[in-house]
């Protein structure tokens, strides 16, 4: 499977879609059709059915049929994919019968990063795919009942600078639109006013506006202050934390990027302490804290060099940087996956490409609103927030 077979998966303006098509070309569609669904909302059957009807009602929109080429692979890719994971996050309670699929929105937006990867597809399409599925249910209840605790107008603002959030509409509404539940109708209301507070909120069609890249950290990590209106931004390091898979070439990039500034660094610091990797960890991670803590105090620019792979590694790494004032430039590398494997073989470390493999399943891509600026560089892709 590559990007030109996908690509020919997607329907034209007007047309139908192929399901046996997409089940030959994705196999992992195929368990599906096994997988139970809650008949309280979802009493059109399994999740293959589901999943068909909200491609057909996607394609019926005015949205997809109005978008260009590259959007409409948005759009029915999300669609399509949305409930990868519903089979591996199942679960049935043993007393009422009831069933779940707990996390599936998290959990379906990195397999559909492997699988979207595996067949090249570009960068910037395969991100906007996975961060809408890793929220596709958020419209469905930010209005009246936020489960973060932020307002809707919060969730519109922060959710702007990490997708079309026009798109999301569509995907959340054809999603609606596409099962048998009591209460559809009600949701699909709130769908509509979602999308009209952010036409309101001026975040429909691109990211909100903030006063600077200070205000708009501060905003989004809590802080009781107005996007339009700039903060004092207090003196400290600037700082690159970079991220990316083992064998990306991130030292590469220091070298040839910033080979005068100090570098924090996991990798260095079990060599320091002669550990292997996945031994001590936290005796490692403590030696590479306590170094970036007393270039923070003396507010020395710096560079972080770790894989910092998923949004948890990264918020602990972050939460450190900001308790001390630091600017934030995230610069994520990406190669393919062949690439990576080889390299990894070639070079002296103790990380096997077994243990690399497994790493992929925690594999989440920085998002532009957890930092200052946010560069991403990939073989398609280079840009900047």
């Amino acid at each position: 499977m590559d990007i030109q077979h996908l690509q020919r998966l997607v329907p034209d303006a007007g047309q139908r879609f192929d399901p046996a098509a997409c089940l030959a070309a994705i196999p992992a569609l195929g368990r599906l059709a096994e997988t139970p669904q809650d008949a309280h909302y979802h009493a059109e059957g399994n999740v293959w059915i589901h999943t068909c009807m909200v491609v057909e009602a996607l394609l019926e929109q005015r949205a997809y049929q109005q978008a260009t080429a590259a959007q409409r692979f948005v759009l029915f890719f999300a669609a399509l994919l949305h409930d990868i994971a519903k089979p591996d996050t199942t679960v049935i309670d043993s007393e009422s019968g009831r069933i779940g699929q707990p996390g599936h929105s998290r959990r379906g937006a990195v397999d559909t990063r492997l699988l979207l990867w595996r067949a090249g597809v570009p960068f910037e399409w395969r991100e906007q795919i996975c961060r809408i599925i890793a929220v596709h249910q958020l419209p469905f209840f930010a209005l009246g009942d936020s489960r973060s605790g932020h307002s809707a107008e919060f969730i519109l603002h922060k959710l702007s600078w990490e997708l079309p959030v026009w798109m999301l509409c569509a995907v959340a509404e054809a999603d609606m639109q596409g099962r048998d539940y009591i209460g559809k109708a009600a949701v699909l209301d709130d769908i509509e006013l979602f999308r009209q507070l952010a036409a309101e909120e001026g975040c429909l069609h691109g990211p909100r506006a903030y006063a600077d890249d200070y205000t708009r950290v501060q905003y989004l990590r809590g802080a009781r202050v107005h996007p339009d209106y700039a903060l004092h931004e207090p003196s400290g390091s600037q700082v690159i934390m970079l991220s990316g898979m083992p064998a990306s070439g991130k030292n590469t990039w220091v070298e040839q990027q910033h080979p005068q500034l100090p570098v924090v660094s996991f990798d260095d610091a079990r060599q320091q302490l002669g550990l292997r990797h996945g031994e001590n960890e936290g005796a490692a991670a403590h030696h590479a804290i306590e170094q970036a803590k007393a270039l923070l105090r003396e507010q020395r620019p710096f560079v972080w060099n770790a894989t910092h792979l998923s949004a948890q590694m990264r918020k602990k790494t972050l939460d450190l940087l900001y308790a001390y004032q630091a600017q934030v430039e995230i610069v994520y590398l990406e190669m393919p996956e062949a690439t990576i494997f080889q390299r990894n073989r070639q070079r002296d470390t103790s990380l096997s490409n077994e243990a690399l493999r497994r790493m992929l399943f925690k594999w989440e891509v920085p998002l532009p609103t957890e930092a200052h600026r946010v560069r991403y560089c990939t073989q398609d892709a280079e840009r900047r927030r």
